[in-house]
């Protein structure tokens, strides 16, 4: 299927960035598609935090609530598909779906966020967003003063066992194996009641992903109320990539001010672009995105 529209503005990922950028992009009269697969990485989280007017909500009824506040602008559409491929063309860009569908665009906006990489451990992944979380900002109110762990070594492990320890009422670091910490980093979180766990973990024992305890393989379990860790990722999308797109040291799209990556007519926003995952975060940079292309729209329209 052959779609002749051309819209101003295609957005690949339909999550918070994307249907902000699409709220934006609709409010300055732009022709929008949103495409995507509904399959957020969040979905396994029951509440979404720290979002203003938000708190405490559903992460799927913020996007069911957007969506319908996005219906009554008529130049914003939506297509329920994956984008498998990007055909730049000598003025616009031709993206195709697996489907089968394709559709020209003036620009791109890449809101595909990432996917996390989860551990071999059993029991992790079906706790992860319930019982363990990546960002304390999210998720630490609410286990508050609780039996509170992190997962991880070296400088990340130590960094994160920081942060959270104001939260947490004793706070373990476990490092799941030989501790790469320097004496100085064990000396520091020792002083601050932070416990230091080398012991190799082989489950994760919860109940509908809520964190009973945990399993080592040679010592007794412990019990904890919640795990907060920093995983490696890759991105959900690696169309980006594949069109030239350069990459920062972290493996996050690389933009500029206006938030355009290295190849003219593409942009990006969300969590594809940065380490502070949060739904605020992702709803700013979708709100900016979209004024950043219609203002660059007014540029071309006046050169």
């Amino acid at each position: 299927m052959q779609s002749q529209e051309i819209f101003d503005v295609i957005i690949i990922g339909g999550s918070y960035a994307g249907l902000s950028a699409a709220l934006s992009l609709g409010r300055s009269l732009r022709r929008v598609l949103v495409i995507d697969n509904g399959n957020p990485c969040n979905r396994q989280a029951p509440y979404s935090h720290n979002f203003l007017t938000n708190d405490g909500i559903n992460p799927f009824e913020i996007r069911k609530k957007a969506k319908e506040q996005l219906a009554k602008y008529p130049s914003v559409h939506f297509l329920a598909d994956t984008v498998v491929d990007v055909q730049p063309e000598k003025d616009n860009f031709t993206v195709v779906t697996k489907e089968g569908t394709k559709i020209n665009a003036k620009k791109l906006v890449f809101a595909t966020g990432i996917i996390d990489t989860i551990p071999n451990i059993e029991g992790f992944g079906k706790c992860w967003g319930i019982s363990i979380f990546h960002c304390p900002y999210c998720h630490g109110y609410e286990v508050k003063n609780k039996k509170l762990g992190v997962l991880g070594n070296g400088d990340l492990g130590f960094e994160l066992a920081k942060t959270i320890c104001h939260w947490a009422d004793g706070l373990t670091l476990y490092t799941n194996g030989t501790s790469t910490l320097t004496p100085e980093e064990v000396l520091l979180l020792n002083k601050h009641g932070i416990t230091v766990v080398e012991n190799e973990i082989t489950e994760i024992q919860h109940e509908n992903g809520n964190i009973k305890q945990i399993q080592f393989k040679d010592t007794q379990p412990e019990h904890v109320d919640a795990l907060f860790t920093q995983l490696p990722f890759i991105q959900q999308c690696d169309i980006p990539e594949k069109l030239g797109c350069e990459f920062n040291e972290y493996g996050f799209i690389h933009i500029d001010k206006t938030m355009q990556a290295s190849v003219p007519g593409i942009y990006a926003a969300g969590d594809c672009l940065t380490l502070f995952r949060s739904v605020a975060n992702a709803v700013a940079a979708g709100n900016k995105v979209g004024a950043m292309i219609n203002k660059k729209f007014i540029e071309e329209a006046f050169a």
